[in-house]
Parts: structure tokens; sequence; C-alpha cells
């Protein structure tokens, strides 16, 4: 008997774990991917815990690891460099066995496309259609090709079309209050001595994360009306940021203007009813979408990757009316398993965030500075160690061609 076929809709982290995974469990996936390349080269991810041990049960973790550098140095100051907390990298290690790491997008992209075989990667085409088809299963259309499969992965992001057919009432996405500027630098950094660090000011951030070869991705957060754009964003961080503590303006002065990049945040406030109706699963952003404030987004995009192959891995090899029940099956699990996690996840990071980039009072600014200092680092480590601590589900590899 043939395998049960999916196609992922979104050539993104998500999407690609999504398909590295139903790969694993015996099932045969397309990724149809709009975009006419894979990778986003001017931003940079930090990859924690839980992201790095989904990356090691879909079989890439080694390939990930040796592209990044590991977060072991640096935490959060003030604008005139007063340290606020330390990062301990080491002591998360300890306790969770795996490193936090940082990683070019692009390089992550690569590493992620290099285990899906080329011909499976549809690159350039969006999908226009996705009906019902005789027997329980979807019809797709992207192009000039209509494919019929078992299942359809909706990683299509936070603007998701599919979201939004299946779920037309949903408010959709709603600006954070936050817009980002973030790039990475043309060379080597001197003096990057931090693996990752985060500087608050009032209604301000700019952090960065180290990367193997000596240059760092840098992000600016700023409280700002949403759509506000900038003539020069280069020349206006440099001004932002000129009375700012070193690094900075090094990582500023390091950066070529064509590689800014600039949007706004955006989240789903508004949670979606379910992760799953019919043979649809959503994934990533288009199922949860949140701030960046915890550095969560795409690891829980990777840990809704393995979660949903290893609920459908014994949905394969059936007979049809068996298979039928096996996938609702199995999605009902999905839904049960990653809806509430990402839930307390977003809304989390939507605190982070009040509470950090976003706080603007000068009294609200002083007592939570002085609350961090006064905070013991155990409990800084217990905070990170809430979200990153995740075991994934056991995912057991079929038994097939490659």
């Amino acid at each position: 008997m043939s395998n049960n076929t999916a196609v992922v809709v979104g050539g993104g982290i998500g999407g690609l774990s999504a398909a590295i995974g139903l790969r694993l469990v015996g099932w045969d996936v397309t990724v149809v991917e709009r975009a006419a390349t894979l990778d986003d080269a001017g931003a940079g991810i930090s990859l924690h815990a839980n992201g790095m041990r989904a990356l090691a049960t879909l079989g890439v973790a080694d390939a990930v690891e040796a592209a990044s550098r590991r977060q072991y140095t640096g935490g959060t100051r003030t604008p005139d460099g007063r340290r606020l907390a330390l990062m301990d990298g080491a002591a998360l290690e300890r306790e969770l066995g795996t490193p936090i790491v940082g990683i070019p997008r692009a390089d992550l992209h690569r590493i992620l496309r290099a285990a899906i075989p080329p011909n499976d990667l549809v690159i350039g085409s969006e999908v226009t259609d996705v009906a019902t088809a005789p027997g329980s299963r979807v019809r797709v259309t992207y192009g000039e090709t209509t494919l019929e499969a078992d299942l359809v992965v909706a990683a299509d992001g936070i603007n998701s079309k599919l979201r939004r057919r299946l779920f037309p009432s949903h408010p959709g996405p709603v600006y954070a209050g936050s817009t980002v500027l973030r790039a990475i630098t043309d060379r080597p950094v001197e003096g990057l001595a931090d693996d990752f660090a985060l500087t608050w000011g009032h209604g301000a951030e700019f952090g960065h994360i180290g990367f193997p070869d000596g240059r760092a991705e840098w992000h600016a957060t700023l409280n700002a009306p949403a759509g506000l754009r900038y003539r020069d964003p280069l020349d206006e961080m440099r001004r932002r940021f000129a009375r700012w503590h070193d690094p900075i303006p090094a990582l500023l002065a390091a950066t070529r203007p064509e590689d800014v990049l600039h949007h706004d945040v955006n989240e789903l406030v508004t949670p979606v009813p379910s992760f799953a109706v019919g043979r649809i699963a959503l994934l990533g952003d288009a199922a949860h979408a949140m701030t960046p404030h915890l550095g969560q987004g795409a690891c829980q995009a990777l840990e809704d990757a393995v979660t949903l192959a290893a609920s459908l891995g014994t949905a394969t090899a059936l007979d049809t009316a068996t298979a039928e029940a096996a996938i609702t099956t199995a999605l009902t699990r999905y839904d049960a398993a990653r809806r509430p996690r990402t839930l307390t996840v977003a809304r989390d990071a939507r605190r982070a965030g009040r509470m950090g980039q976003q706080l603007t009072n000068p009294v609200a600014v002083g007592l939570r500075n002085a609350a961090i200092r006064l905070t013991p680092p155990g409990a800084m480590v217990r905070t990170v160690l809430k979200h990153a601590d995740w075991t994934p589900p056991r995912i057991t590899p079929a038994s097939r061609a490659a």
C-alpha cells in the first residue's frame, strides 16, 4: 500500500520541519512555498533547548549546532552599560543537557532544506485552492498543478490564507505596539564579548546574537505607530543609539544600509478555536503567532512539527477507513498537545514585552530594573526553564525508500 500523502503550505522553519518529521514517519510530502527563495538572509535566531531537542528528534541538530555559536555569556543591561542580569548559559546547559545557540536564519533554512529531497520542494508557487476531495481527502491547487492529499499542513505564516479560510470570523493578527529593525553585520565586530545581549531603554530594546565567524545579528525593537518607516533606517538607528553602550555603535557601524530589515511586530491575540479542522492542521505562526520577547516563536514551530509527526506516525499503512479515523484521532491529539502550551508561551511573551522593551514610565522602569538586580540567578534560570524544558514525543522512523 502506498504511503499517506501531505502537502505543506509554506517553506519556512515550521513548514520544512513538518515535512522532515512527516517523511520520518513514512509520509510522502510536497512543500509548496510562494517565495522564490527559502531563506531570510538578513536575520538571525536563537534556539533554546526545546528547539534544539526538536531538531535532534528530526535528525538535524548536529548540523545546526555545527553552524551555530553557543550562547554562554551576555545578559541584560541599561543603555549606559550597567548590568541588570547575567546570562548563565552554562547553567542552563547543565540543567537541560542542551545549549542555547545562535545561527543565521539562512543557515538554518539551508540545513532544513538539505534534509528534504529537492523534488519535494516547489518554490515560487502559491496555493490558490484547497477543497475537499472524494474519500475525505483534500485537493490542493497551485499553479497548473492539482494534488490530492490525506493532509494539508498550513504553515503559511502570520497572515495565513488557510487560517482565514478555516475561521473566517477570526480577527486575525493585530499590531503589538512595537516595530523591529534588524540586520546581520557585514563583517566581524571588534570587542563583541557577549554571545547574546539585550539592552532595555524606555520603550526601546537593542540586542545582538553572535555567530561563529565573528559577525552578529542585531535588532532594535521600538515602541512606534504601526506602519512607521524611516527614509534611512540605518542612519536613524545610528542616531537613536549613538549614546548607548559598546558594542552597540560598533554593530551599527559594521552594517550595510541595504541589509537592514524593518517589520512591525504583529501577533494573534485572539486564539484560534483549533489547530486542526478536518484534514488541515495549522502550524507555527499560522496557528499561534507571538511577540519575539521570549525568543520562542521558531522553537514553538519546531515543537509543532515534531508533535504533528509523532501524532501522525500511527496513521500510516492502514486500510482507507481505518486510516481516515486514525488521521482524525492524530490531529485531535496534536491540537490537544499544542494549543494549551502555545497559548501559555504567547501570553508570557506578551507580558515580557510589556514589562521589558515596551515599558516607558521612568518610575516603572526604575522599579523593574531594581527588581531584576535583586532577583537571584537561580530564579532567572528557572524562568527560562519554564519554556525551554520540553521533552519531544517519540518519533519512530518508518521503513521507507529514500
